[in-house]
């Protein structure tokens, strides 16, 4: 069937919009109106998936398709659900995102915050052992993202107030925070691509004779829920750890994470025979050593975090400060070490 007159001329005038390379943004009012943008021709022939993904870089895919689905993000005004159709350009997407209900419903907090990096895309802070990083079931207030609302309100807006990765309650030192949707998009991209490099100081029990690293994948633990363990079916995961000092009963690691689970390290030491030292949930009677002090967490620390700035591309590194327990533990560790060289020696 020919198009009218009056269809050929919306059809043009649609095509003249969405004919340069880069797709541009369609001038919306009001703050809560949607993302309106038009696929340019050198977009056609492409998934829709893959043409969602560069008109929107800000959000990750798994997220626009969740939207997609739910009908959030519609396609010349239809919604649409086949990831795979091909695009024709010149498509109008319209984009309503999701309110950010974790954010949005927790209270900011003055609660204090050590930053090692800060500027308008990123933040680096030193986590202090006891904070927990987000709100959860017991822990409605005093978390690492009251605080950050309290620093920066304008991290209401974004997914998890901006956090990209999280550190155990108890295992103190690095954490990158984004500070726009566009930079926590990019940081997210470089942690699934394992390009964001994290490194930790690890006190295990147990003399460790050698480097290595431990390849085992980690799942939920088959009757304790609440604990993880090697899995034979669950998700893939890989702790390379250094030998960095060995003391009488005990090991100073170095430990890099090439993947993210939960309790990643926690869970690989102690099933090679070495769990860290004060591990209430994955030591050996709380992996105490007799002789010394009792040490109330895991001794874990994210020394250095590593990573392209999301928005230069340079590489930001940064180094989070041993924790005074921590220090004290390991003059402790120094000086039975001293002591029982000094037995042998009599």
């Amino acid at each position: 069937m020919e198009k009218t007159a009056k269809e050929n001329e919306e059809d043009y005038s649609r095509k003249k919009a969405a004919s340069s390379e880069t797709a541009r943004e369609l001038p919306v009012e009001g703050e809560s109106a949607p993302q309106v943008k038009i696929c340019p021709d050198t977009f056609a022939g492409l998934r829709l998936d893959v043409a969602l993904a560069r008109l929107f870089p800000e959000y990750s895919r798994s997220r626009l398709q969740i939207w997609l689905r739910e009908g959030r993000l519609t396609l010349d005004a239809a919604v649409t659900h086949d990831t795979r159709r091909k695009m024709r350009g010149g498509e109008v997407a319209r984009l309503h995102p999701a309110p950010e209900e974790n954010a949005l419903a927790a209270r900011p907090e003055a609660i204090a915050l050590e930053i090692l990096f800060r500027d308008p895309h990123l933040m680096i802070l030193n986590k202090p052992a006891g904070l927990v990083v987000h709100p959860g079931n017991g822990n409605r207030e005093g978390t690492l993202l009251n605080a950050l609302l309290h620093h920066d309100p304008a991290l209401s807006g974004l997914p998890r107030a901006g956090i990209v990765h999280r550190l155990d309650k108890d295992t103190s030192g690095a954490l990158a925070v984004a500070r726009t949707l566009a930079a926590q998009t990019e940081l997210t991209r470089q942690l699934a691509a394992r390009s964001i490099k994290r490194e930790y100081l690890a006190v295990v029990l147990g003399e460790v004779l050698r480097d290595g690293f431990v390849d085992a994948p980690i799942g939920r633990h088959p009757v304790d829920r609440v604990k993880m363990a090697v899995a034979e079916r669950g998700k893939p995961a890989r702790t390379h750890y250094r030998v960095l000092r060995r003391f009488a009963g005990a090991t100073l690691l170095a430990c890099q994470l090439e993947t993210g689970r939960t309790h990643q390290i926690r869970v690989h030491l102690a099933h090679v025979g070495h769990p860290l030292l004060g591990d209430p949930v994955y030591g050996r009677t709380r992996a105490r050593l007799p002789q010394l002090p009792d040490f109330h967490r895991q001794a874990l620390h994210a020394l250095r975090l590593t990573l392209l700035h999301p928005e230069s591309g340079e590489t930001i590194c940064r180094e989070a400060p041993i924790p005074e327990d921590l220090r004290r533990l390991l003059a402790s560790l120094e000086a039975a070490a001293a002591k029982s060289a000094l037995s042998e020696m009599a």
